[in-house]
């Protein structure tokens, strides 16, 4: 669990289903302090003790919900995804909430279209410390800290398509947010130049 910025905490833990490392983000320097695609850190829940508890999960897309029901449990956090994306908890005990594209949800954070990769895809923009844009699938950092695409056997039936649609929203958010940090659900966040990092690798693609 490290602190990336002031009251902004990531880390790192393997999914117990796929087996590979995603990445988790508190944001405790909102009010309510809130949790995104959040597993549980290595250190358990009790690594939150003392300090503000997380009031709401973000998912950036249906497939995020990871360990959310530790926290609603810890916590009463209420878990909050995409409209597009709720037939994926039909059937869970889980209770989720909607939001829809623009909205604000409680923090002021923002819910900003991507949708492409799948409906429900999400960008959400903190409004803390310059800016933080939380991207979901729709882009990933891999070990070596390069930006790309999940893989093209994952990304649908169309890939070329999907990662146009991709480049497309992620350009349209850098022009229309303020942001200096990206935080990513599959690899390293980027803390500072996080826009221009994106916009140069989205403008990089070409036409794909």
């Amino acid at each position: 669990m490290r602190e990336l910025l002031t009251d902004i905490f990531h880390w790192r833990a393997e999914h117990p289903d796929i087996h590979v490392v995603v990445d988790s983000y508190y944001v405790a320097g909102l009010e309510p302090a809130c949790l995104i695609d959040p597993l549980e850190p290595v250190e358990g829940l009790a690594w939150f003790d003392g300090r503000e508890p997380p009031r709401h999960v973000y998912l950036t897309n249906r497939l995020h919900e990871r360990h959310c029901r530790a926290f609603v449990d810890a916590f009463g956090c209420a878990v909050w995804c995409h409209r597009s994306g709720l037939h994926e908890f039909a059937d869970s005990e889980l209770e989720v909430r909607p939001y829809e594209h623009g909205d604000e949800l409680p923090g002021g954070i923002r819910a900003l279209e991507v949708a492409a990769i799948c409906p429900e895809e999400t960008a959400l923009h903190i409004p803390l410390v310059g800016g933080l844009l939380s991207i979901g699938d729709a882009i990933m950092r891999d070990s070596a800290n390069n930006l790309g695409f999940v893989p093209d056997y994952l990304i649908g039936d169309d890939p070329p398509a999907i990662k146009r649609g991709i480049r497309d929203a992620l350009l349209r958010l850098c022009a229309e947010q303020v942001f200096d940090h990206l935080l990513l659900a599959h690899g390293e966040p980027i803390i500072g130049d996080g826009k221009e990092i994106l916009r140069r690798f989205l403008e990089g693609l070409g036409d794909l």
